[in-house]
């Protein structure tokens, strides 16, 4: 029995699979009847007969998932829901099994309740994650690689070859697979002062306040200069400056030159002109600028 189940639970399931097995199985032409009257009357009453006929297929379906870790009634309840679904979406026209339709929705259903709940931690975010969540421990049982995350090449490459992934996905999802999840309050030895968590041994990578606070004032500092120097330019060295040393994407002297009226090698003597201005007005009152980044060295 699960952690997760009391004898309660497991008593309703019982319940559950006893109703669910004593519903009558449907003709291939009833269950038409019934889809067409759900969709097109909205008569709940052929709803019911139609889902309820397929409660076994959930509880089968359930079953498959239940070496998770997960309470089989929730699987079940999950279950139930991707039935629902795909009660809503069946076009009886297509010709196709209500049973073989339903299927796609349920395992898809119970399968998005395992990665949720599996752990606290988001579990197969993407298609190859999911496909590896699911069948990496079956395609190791075949070639018998049975033990922790440390797989072999050959294993690996095996796998990533049946599931067409890389193989460092397989790799993560093997070692994500043989964890478990911890609490960072939970300790993790006697430093001599008291237990010690394993938050404590968690590196932070964020900048120290100091560095913050230094980069934050030296930020303002440059733009102040920056700004005193700039205001010794005329209007068209301001701009040529400011599109070709300041912006996030630096315009072609061709693209200034077009704008303003002038040849590209007209707008490059502007911009040397501006830079030795500017060069000039940081080393008489700043010291040597090259360090800055604004002004090339030389």
């Amino acid at each position: 029995m699960s952690a997760f189940e009391t004898v309660e639970s497991r008593n309703a399931e019982r319940r559950y699979v006893k109703t669910a097995m004593k519903a009558p199985m449907l003709s291939a032409e009833h269950e038409i009847e019934l889809a067409r009257r759900w969709r097109d009357d909205a008569d709940e009453a052929a709803l019911h007969e139609l889902t309820s006929a397929y409660m076994r297929l959930v509880i089968s379906m359930a079953g498959r998932f239940r070496n998770y870790g997960l309470p089989v009634a929730d699987l079940i309840q999950e279950g139930n829901v991707g039935l629902m679904q795909a009660a809503a979406r069946f076009d009886p026209a297509r010709e196709v099994r209500f049973s073989t339709y339903a299927s796609w929705w349920i395992r898809a259903a119970i399968q998005d309740f395992v990665l949720r709940n599996w752990s606290i931690v988001r579990t197969g975010t993407t298609s190859a994650q999911k496909s590896l969540f699911f069948k990496l421990r079956r395609l190791r049982a075949q070639i018998n690689d049975f033990g922790d995350a440390r797989m072999s090449r050959e294993a690996r490459a095996h796998v990533a070859a049946e599931l067409r992934v890389d193989e460092r996905e397989v790799e993560m999802m093997a070692s994500r697979l043989s964890a478990s999840d911890r609490s960072l309050n939970a300790p993790m030895a006697n430093d001599g002062d008291g237990e010690a968590e394993w938050q404590d041994y968690v590196a932070d990578d964020a900048p120290l306040p100091e560095d913050v606070a230094m980069a934050s004032h030296d930020g303002a500092v440059r733009a102040r200069v920056i700004g005193d120097a700039m205001a010794r330019l005329n209007e068209r060295e301001h701009m040529i400056i400011t599109e070709r040393r300041l912006g996030d994407d630096v315009v072609t002297l061709e693209t200034l030159g077009a704008r303003l009226g002038i040849s590209k090698e007209r707008v490059r003597q502007i911009e040397q002109q501006a830079l030795k201005k500017l060069r000039s007005f940081l080393v008489d009152n700043y010291g040597d600028p090259g360090s800055s980044g604004l002004l090339p060295a030389n």
